[in-house]
């Protein structure tokens, strides 16, 4: 697995838009603001020509300006990091037009965003072996003041905090709109992890501890990539069996069942043989019970036979905020159900 080189202060950031970009409010504000905060860090920023597009159907534009924005910034000696401007809807369409190959044997450099952004953040690891980050996106960085998930975002990218212990309030109902583009994360919710004991899946109140090589993202653009030719998933994964794979997933407008179909189909695909472990995010379009299926289930009842520990509910995904993941990374994770003790640790290795 390839690392790249950690953001020093005077280094410029790249930004472009391989999904939506930021041409509407409060995404074009809260971005601007953003490259403000980056530029008092020391951080000049590099953007790419489709940063403020809009003319594309569910990403900011044509899908072969897209690719060729990403595969140009990548490859520039300009930048020494490069963040997506936001998720969206269509960003698989890109993929034919991003030039992997070039990529793989370029200077690595660190990629961050989440949501659509997966398409990205997975395929770098799995097809150029090369680490990302599944993190939050630009805009996110132009809220006053940051939340601790953005300050954490911020020193990986630094190479200054390569853990997290989690966050103990998560968002509901987000404040951030037209009039208020830099509100910070409005958190009333107290995360419960939710631990699945590694021999029965069912929740247990015992610590569980597991290492693994980090991989995974959002199970809707997964399940989307998913056989297609830019699904080497099965090949990375016998190349890191002897590590494991912790895999990390999380859903965004996946129902109960549509989260249940997406675990089935990546199982069924081959994909979890040499898991460790599973991290599941919060859910945000799946937390409602259907037919007496609940979001827990969902997941357990696919992974059982893996005999992993699985934690549910854990700080990754839509509903803020996020640990930032390095994908491709090796990592330990432990918890302990009764202090709600969370650590994970990763390693560049």
């Amino acid at each position: 697995m390839k690392f790249p080189e950690f953001l020093k202060k005077g280094e410029a950031i790249g930004f472009v838009a391989p999904s939506f970009g930021c041409n509407i409010e409060p995404y074009r504000s809260s971005f601007g603001h953003a490259i403000e905060r980056f530029s008092q860090l020391g951080h000049p920023a590099l953007c790419g020509p489709n940063v403020y597009a809009g003319d594309g159907v569910g990403i900011s534009t044509a899908p072969e300006k897209c690719g060729r924005e990403f595969t140009d910034m990548y490859l520039s000696d300009a930048c020494r990091a490069v963040l997506s401007c936001g998720g969206g809807e269509m960003m698989c369409e890109i993929l034919r037009f991003v030039d992997f190959d070039t990529v793989a044997a370029a200077r690595p450099k660190w990629f961050m965003g989440y949501s659509d952004n997966t398409n990205l953040s997975f395929l770098l690891p799995t097809l150029c072996d090369t680490a990302a980050i599944y993190g939050p996106c630009a805009p996110a960085f132009g809220m006053e003041p940051w939340h601790s998930s953005i300050e954490d975002a911020y020193r990986l990218l630094r190479g200054e905090k390569l853990s997290s212990e989690g966050y103990p309030l998560y968002e509901i109902q987000s404040r951030k709109d037209e009039e208020h583009p830099l509100e910070p994360y409005h958190c009333t919710e107290a995360r419960r992890i939710t631990a699945c004991d590694p021999k029965t899946a069912v929740p247990t109140q015992r610590s569980i501890a597991f290492s693994g090589r980090l991989i995974g993202g959002c199970l809707d653009i997964l399940a989307t990539l998913c056989g297609t030719r830019f699904d080497k998933v099965c090949s990375f994964t016998e190349r890191y069996r002897e590590d494991g794979l912790i895999w990390f997933l999380e859903a965004c407008d996946l129902s109960v069942f549509g989260i249940r179909r997406a675990v089935w189909q990546l199982k069924n695909a081959g994909w979890f043989e040499n898991a460790s472990g599973f991290l599941i995010g919060r859910p945000l379009a799946g937390r409602e019970d259907q037919l007496g299926l609940d979001h827990i289930r969902a997941v357990t009842d696919i992974l059982s036979e893996y005999h992993v520990p699985i934690l549910l509910d854990t700080d990754i995904g839509h509903l803020p905020p996020m640990m930032p993941l390095i994908c491709g990374s090796m990592a330990d994770v432990s918890y302990d159900p009764v202090s709600d003790d969370f650590r994970l640790e990763m390693h560049l290795r």
